[in-house]
């Protein structure tokens, strides 16, 4: 069921393919949640021989995964091809013949193009929040993964951008900003989708600019421009932008304007029964 909230998946693969080639330069917070994950895997002993990053962007995540898992085949999936390009040419400079470590596939997280328990683990770093039905994007997940093989993902939660979200109320006719879901409810679809022993946790960082403008300049950098359905079709007016500055005044602190996100880590392993019919249970063999 669609509302202003729904995003326009053209939009949204439009959007990051014109930001590919801005998308590193502007991606300070989604370098520093990728690093802080790839330190969680020091705590997750696993040694996959299939690994999927879904929504890839640019590569780094998929190129570290391949390092970190050298026996393991990294596919990295994104819905922008355009991105993917990127991914193929960001070779390291004193290896500038050598081919990226991971094979590239085009595709949307919302219905991944993969066989069922085709993978180990699956990682998706600050993507999901660009898919409309979390209930679909956790059974395609499950579908794909082997059992017991391992989700681990970040995305952003409903704090994200209060400041913009709050100064754009003044044009309440139209969406702005996305929706972005609650840990709570995140963790209660992944038992649903056939999960078990979900970990979850929250931080928040907080960016600062001189003015409005530069948020919504980082914004469009990295490709997240909005792509709701109850978003105002063409360019916004003067008049818009002048009471949108000027209602993001009131959170100027320190001669700074503060853009705050809200990120949301979790991991969980699917579950050996996840792929029984209904009433049969699994039986596991000690030795």
């Amino acid at each position: 069921m669609q509302d202003n909230y729904t995003l326009d998946k053209s939009r949204v693969r439009a959007s990051f393919d014109r930001a590919a080639r801005s998308y590193d330069a502007a991606a300070v917070l989604q370098h520093e949640v990728r690093q802080r994950m790839l330190a969680r895997l020091d705590y997750l002993k696993i040694t996959p021989q299939s690994i999927l990053d879904a929504g890839a962007g640019p590569g780094h995540a998929a190129r570290a995964l391949a390092a970190r898992y050298p026996a393991s085949r990294v596919v990295a999936l994104d819905i922008a091809m355009n991105m993917l390009r990127q991914a193929a040419t960001g070779r390291v400079w004193w290896k500038p013949w050598q081919r990226a470590p991971f094979s590239r596939l085009c595709g949307d997280i919302d219905h991944l193009p993969l066989a069922a328990a085709s993978m180990d683990f699956i990682w998706s770093s600050l993507a999901i929040q660009w898919c409309n039905d979390l209930d679909t994007v956790f059974s395609g997940i499950s579908r794909v993964l082997r059992a017991d093989g391992l989700f681990m993902f970040s995305t952003f939660g409903p704090d994200t951008l209060k400041e913009l979200r709050a100064a754009t109320a003044v044009d309440p006719g139209h969406v702005h900003v996305s929706r972005f879901i609650d840990m709570h409810d995140i963790g209660d679809a992944l038992v649903r989708n056939g999960f078990s022993e979900p970990v979850l946790d929250v931080e928040h960082f907080v960016l600062t600019y001189d003015d409005v403008l530069g948020v919504m300049r980082d914004l469009q950098a990295i490709g997240a421009r909005n792509a709701a359905q109850g978003r105002r079709r063409g360019l916004e007016g003067k008049g818009f932008l002048k009471r949108l500055s000027e209602n993001y005044e009131r959170f100027r602190q320190d001669a700074k304007l503060p853009a705050t996100f809200e990120v949301v880590y979790g991991h969980a392993w699917k579950s050996p029964s996840a792929d029984l019919p209904a009433g049969v249970s699994p039986i596991r063999i000690h030795r």
